[in-house]
C-alpha cells in the first residue's frame, strides 16, 4: 500500500490506548503537643478540610502519644483544624503534592491564648496518564484490548513512546532499555537485556510503568530508561481469584512465497494462553498464586536477503524459521504482617520456556537458476528460571517512615542444542553444537525512606554478585563449516556494590528532586586459553550517576520540568560471548569480550497542561553517548561470509520532541495521540573486528531524522461493550551500517463485560492489514545487502476471563 494511503488511514483511525495512570493517595500524619510544656496531647480532634471551599474531607483523634494519621488524601491544598477543650482552635494550611505517598508534618502546638491563622494558595490536581512528575507513565494492561491474549512484548507495542524492533523494546528510538519485574531485575527479562519479552504472557501483568528519567534509587544501567512490569497480585479480604483462556490463529495467509526446494512456511499457527490467579487474605496473612501458560506456533522469521559484493558476486538467500514455543510461568508467595511495625514477604517464581525452531536457508545465484547451498537446522532450547525473594519492611511510628531490606536469588539455565544439515551440490554434512549456560545472581537491597513536611529523603545500598559459566561443544560433520576452535568454555563474573541518596522537595509552586548514585563495577570474563581469537578480559570502574529534576507550577493545570541524568550501558554477557552463532549460516553473529560500557548524559525539558476532559504533555530531549555499543558487520579476504560483531563505535546522539495528547471527545470516545520525532546521529569511527581474522572497518558520520506516530481511540458502546483501534506509523531510521524502512500497522479489539461484571469476553486482531514488513539496507566495506522480513505479525485472538 503506498505511503499516502498509510497517512490517510492514520488520519481516519484516531485511536486511544485508554490506559489509566495509577494515582497513589497520600497519608498525612503528625503529632499534636501542648505549646507550653511540649508534651504530646492525646484525644485531640483533627479535621481536614478542602482549602477552597472548607468542605469536610476526613477527621481523626490523636492516640495516647499525640499522633494522628489521615490516609487516602488526594493531591490538593487543605486546612487542618485542631480542636481540644480548653484550648483555642488552630488552623494549619497543608499542601498535599503528588511526589510522595506520605507527609510527616512538623509538630503542631496548641495553646489557650494564641490564635494562629495563615492563608494558603490553592493548587488542585487530577488523575492523568502522565503523572505529575512527568518522568513516569503508568498503563493498565487490562485496558489494552487490541493486544489481549498476547505477550508482554506485543502489549508494549501500543504504549506511547514505545516501539519494537528486532524483538527489542525501544524508548524514543533507543533500545538501551532496562526491563524490571516488580521493580527488580530478573532472568526472565534479562539483567540489562530484554530476553523472553515475546514469550511472557500479558495475562500475568497488572500494569506497565515507563520511566524515561529514572532517579538514583534505580540501577544506573539503561540510558533509554526503564520499563517496570507489575505482576498481578490481589489483596482483597477472603478467597478470590481470576481464571482466563485466550486462543487465536496467526499467519492467516502467505505473504511471500518460499524460494524453491525448502519446507513449507507455518500457516494458520495456533495460540493458546490459559491463566489462573488465586488469592487468600485473612487478618495478618495474605497468600497468592499466579499461573500462566502461553503456547504458540509462529512464523518467527521469513527474511529474503540479496547480498552484493564488490567483485560482482550476488547471493540470494531466504531465512525461514518455524517456531514452537511453550512458556510456563508461576509465582507464589505469602505476606505476613507480624505486627503494626513489621511485615515479611516470601515469594518464589518458576518459569520454563521450551523452544523448537525448524529453519531453512537456501542460497542461490542472482537469477535463482542455481542453488549453491541449503542449510537446514533444528534448534531445541530449554530455558529454566527459578527465583526466590525474601523482604522485610519495618514501619516507624510516622506513616511512610520505612526501612526495607530484601534478598533475591535467581538461577537461570540456558540449554541449547542445534542440529544442522549442510546440503551442498556434492555432499551433505551433518553438524551440531550444544550450549549450556548457568546464571547465578544474588541481590541484597537495603532502603530507608523518611517523609518530611515538604517531601522526603531516600537512601540505600545494593550489592549484586553474578556468575555465568558457559560451555560450547561443537560436533562437526564432514567438510564442516563450523569453527570448532572457537568453542570451549568461558565464565562471566560481575560484582556491583552501589549506594544512593535522593532528596525530594515539594511545595505549592516548586518541586525538586536531587540524587546521586555511586556504583563500583568489576567485570571478569575468563576465556578458554585454547580459543583461536579471544583472550580473558574484563574491566572495572567507580563512577557517579547524578539525577536532577526541577519543576515550577504556574497554576493548578500547568507545570514545567527540567531533567538531567547520567547513566551507563554495560555489555551483557551475551554481547561479549565468544562463540559464533550459526542460526544464519553466512551472516554470523559473534560477541566481543573487549566490549566496554557506554556512558550517556541526558537532558530534557517537559511541559504539562490539563483541562477538564484532557491533557497535553510535551518534551524536548537530548542524549549523547561515548563508546556507543553497536554491531559491526565485515568480511575477510577470500570469503563471502559476513561476521557481525559488537563494538564501541565512538560518540552518538539522540535529540527529539515528544508529544502526548489525550482528550475525552464525548461520553463514549476517548482519543490519544502520541508523536515522537527525533534525530539520530553517529560520528565517524574506525574499529577492528578481530574475529575470525583482524580486519578494520571505518564509517563516515551518519544521521537521520525519524520518528513515529500512534493514534488511538477507545469507544464505549451500549451493553457493556468497549472497542479499541490502534494505528502505528514508524518512519525510516538508521541502524548499524544502514537504514531500516518505514512500517505501518493497525490493531483492532473489542470486549464485553458479562455475568454482572465478573466475566468478560474479547476479540482482537493485530496488524489487521498485514502491512508490517521489516526492510533493511546494510552497507559494509566490500559488500552490501538488502532484506525484507515477512515474519508473522497478523494474529486473531478470542478470549474469556472470569473473576470470583
Amino acid at each position: 500500500m503506498p505511503g499516502k494511503k498509510y497517512i490517510s488511514l492514520l488520519t481516519l483511525l484516531i485511536i486511544s490506548l485508554g490506559l489509566n495512570a495509577q494515582i497513589k493517595s497520600v497519608t498525612v500524619s503528625g503529632v499534636v503537643k501542648d505549646a507550653d510544656n511540649k508534651k504530646p496531647m492525646p484525644y485531640v480532634n483533627v479535621v481536614l478540610k478542602l482549602a477552597k471551599d472548607s468542605s469536610f474531607i476526613t477527621g481523626s483523634v490523636t492516640n495516647e502519644n499525640g499522633r494522628f494519621s489521615l490516609p487516602s488524601i488526594k493531591p490538593d491544598n487543605y486546612l487542618l483544624t485542631v480542636t481540644y477543650t480548653g484550648y483555642l482552635n488552630k488552623i494549619q494550611p497543608i499542601f498535599v503534592g503528588s511526589l510522595s505517598e506520605f507527609i510527616e508534618m512538623d509538630n503542631i502546638e496548641i495553646q489557650p491564648n494564641v490564635k494562629m491563622l495563615r492563608e494558603v494558595n490553592i493548587v488542585a490536581g487530577k488523575p492523568e496518564n502522565v503523572d505529575s512528575r512527568m518522568d513516569k507513565k503508568v498503563y493498565s494492561v487490562a485496558n489494552n484490548i487490541s493486544q489481549a491474549g498476547g505477550s508482554i512484548l506485543q502489549a508494549m507495542q501500543n504504549l506511547p513512546g514505545v516501539t519494537v524492533q528486532d524483538g527489542k523494546v525501544q524508548l524514543r528510538g533507543n533500545d538501551k532499555v532496562v526491563v524490571l519485574i516488580d521493580g527488580k531485575q530478573t532472568a526472565l527479562t534479562g539483567f540489562g537485556s530484554q530476553t523472553a519479552l515475546d514469550n511472557i504472557p500479558s495475562s500475568a501483568i497488572e500494569r506497565i510503568e515507563i520511566i524515561n528519567n529514572p532517579s538514583s534509587k534505580y540501577d544506573a544501567n539503561g540510558n533509554a530508561g526503564i520499563i517496570n512490569i507489575i505482576m498481578k497480585k490481589n489483596k482483597e479480604e477472603g478467597f478470590n481469584g481470576k481464571v482466563g483462556l485466550a486462543t487465536g490463529l496467526g499467519s492467516l495467509w502467505e505473504r511471500q512465497a518460499n524460494l524453491p526446494g525448502i519446507r513449507p512456511q507455518y500457516h494458520l499457527t495456533p495460540k493458546i494462553n490459559p491463566s489462573l490467579s488465586l488469592n487468600y487474605r485473612k487478618e495478618k496473612i495474605n497468600t497468592f498464586l499466579q499461573l500462566d501458560n502461553l503456547y504458540t506456533q509462529t512464523l518467527n522469521k521469513n527474511e529474503f536477503v540479496t547480498r552484493t559484493y564488490e567483485d560482482g558476486e550476488v547471493v540470494q538467500q531466504q531465512t525461514k524459521r518455524n517456531r514452537n514455543t511453550n512458556f510456563f510461568n508461576s509465582k507464589a508467595g505469602i505476606d505476613w504482617q507480624m505486627n503494626e511495625s513489621n511485615t515479611f514477604q516470601f515469594s518464589g517464581l518458576f518459569g520454563t520456556e521450551k523452544i523448537i525452531d525448524r529453519g531453512d536457508q537456501p542460497f542461490f545465484n542472482a537469477n535463482l537458476t542455481e542453488r549453491r547451498r541449503l542449510w537446514q537446522f533444528l534448534e531445541d532450547e530449554l530455558k529454566t528460571t527459578v527465583m526466590g525473594i525474601a523482604t522485610w519492611q519495618h514501619k516507624f511510628k510516622e506513616p511512610g517512615h520505612l526501612f526495607n531490606a530484601g534478598f533475591n536469588y535467581t538461577f537461570h539455565r540456558e540449554d541449547e542444542k542445534y542440529f544442522f544439515d549442510n546440503i551442498m551440490p556434492a555432499y551433505t554434512g551433518k553438524d551440531a553444537f550444544k550450549l549450556l549456560s548457568d546464571e547465578h545472581v544474588a541481590d541484597l537491597n537495603i532502603d530507608y525512606i523518611r517523609p518530611l513536611k515538604y517531601g522526603r529523603i531516600e537512601t540505600g545500598l545494593k550489592f549484586r554478585y553474578r556468575n555465568i559459566p558457559t560451555d560450547m561443544l561443537f560436533i562437526p560433520g564432514i567438510h564442516s563449516p563450523l569453527d570448532t576452535t572457537a568453542g570451549g568454555w568461558a565464565t562471566y563474573k560481575e560484582t556491583i556494590p552501589a549506594i544512593y541518596g535522593n532528596y525530594i522537595f515539594e511545595n505549592n509552586k516548586y518541586e525538586a528532586e536531587i540524587g546521586m548514585r555511586v556504583e563500583y563495577v568489576n567485570i571478569e570474563y575468563i576465556v578458554n586459553p585454547e580459543h583461536n581469537t579471544y583472550k580473558s578480559s574484563g574491566y572495572n570502574y567507580m563512577q557517579p550517576f547524578p539525577n536532577i529534576r526541577l519543576a515550577y507550577k504556574f497554576n493548578d493545570r500547568n507545570k514545567i520540568s527540567a531533567f538531567y541524568t547520567r547513566r551507563v550501558d554495560r555489555p551483557n554477557e551475551v554481547d561479549i560471548r565468544i562463540f559464533p552463532k550459526y542460526d544464519d549460516a553466512e551472516i554470523i553473529k559473534v560477541g566481543n569480550p573487549e566490549l566496554r560500557p557506554q556512558f550517556t548524559n541526558s537532558i530534557e525539558l517537559g511541559y504539562k497542561t490539563s483541562w477538564q476532559n484532557g491533557s497535553f504533555y510535551g518534551a524536548a530531549y537530548y542524549k549523547f553517548a561515548n563508546g556507543t555499543i553497536t554491531r559491526i558487520s565485515s568480511i575477510i579476504p577470500e570469503s563471502n561470509l559476513i561476521y557481525a560483531i559488537f563494538q564501541n563505535a565512538g560518540r552518538s546522539s539522540n535529540s527529539g520532541l515528544e508529544a502526548v495528547f489525550s482528550q475525552k471527545a464525548s461520553k463514549t470516545v476517548t482519543v490519544n495521540l502520541n508523536m515522537n520525532g527525533y534525530r539520530n546521529m553517529i560520528d565517524a569511527f574506525t574499529v577492528e573486528n578481530k574475529y575470525p581474522k583482524p580486519n578494520t572497518y571505518s564509517a563516515a558520520k551518519e544521521s537521520i531524522i525519524s520518528g513515529n506516530i500512534k493514534l488511538n481511540t477507545q469507544i464505549r458502546l451500549p451493553q457493556n461493550i468497549e472497542a479499541q483501534i490502534t494505528a502505528i506509523y514508524l518512519a525510516p531510521d538508521i541502524i548499524p551500517q544502514g537504514k531500516i524502512g518505514s512500517r505501518f500497522s493497525i490493531d483492532l479489539g473489542t470486549k464485553k463485560v458479562i455475568q454482572k461484571g465478573k466475566g468478560e469476553v474479547f476479540l482482537n486482531a493485530t496488524d489487521l492489514l498485514n502491512t508490517m514488513v521489516i526492510k533493511k539496507e546494510i552497507r559494509g566495506q566490500g559488500f552490501s545487502y538488502t532484506s525484507k522480513d515477512f515474519y508473522e505479525t497478523q494474529v486473531v485472538r478470542i478470549g474469556y476471563n472470569y473473576k470470583f
